[in-house]
């Protein structure tokens, strides 16, 4: 899988399989806290129902542990789009792996009129 490449992002953008594999392993994480996320909504929602003061006090807690799996989201989200953003930039500017564009020309940046 050394040096494969993938094209299928509709302008012909080619990503090492390196980085694809970053970004699978990054989203399994992001899944991974999404789904803890999920039991601890219905935690948090079911210890308010019951209105029991200890059930109300761990709340406190749990809502804790939401806020900081919700930072963690945004935080591999932005690391995600950053080394997207990377990636599509050494990809197009025709970086050393000699990577050609679907259309089989080398990757150089054209600038559009506005």
């Amino acid at each position: 899988m050394e040096g494969d490449t993938f094209s299928g992002l509709g302008n012909g953008t080619q990503l090492d399989s390196k980085v694809l594999q970053t970004f699978q392993k990054n989203f399994v994480q992001v899944q991974n806290i999404l789904d803890q996320n999920r039991l601890l909504i219905n935690e948090i929602n079911q210890n308010h129902e019951s209105k029991i003061p200890d059930n109300l006090s761990r709340n406190v807690g749990l809502i804790r542990e939401l806020n900081n799996n919700i930072r963690r989201v945004v935080d591999l989200y932005a690391d995600l789009s950053s080394s997207f953003t990377k990636s599509v930039e050494a990809s197009s500017e025709g970086d050393s792996s000699g990577a050609l564009k679907s259309d089989g020309k080398a990757g150089h940046k054209r600038n559009r009129p506005c």
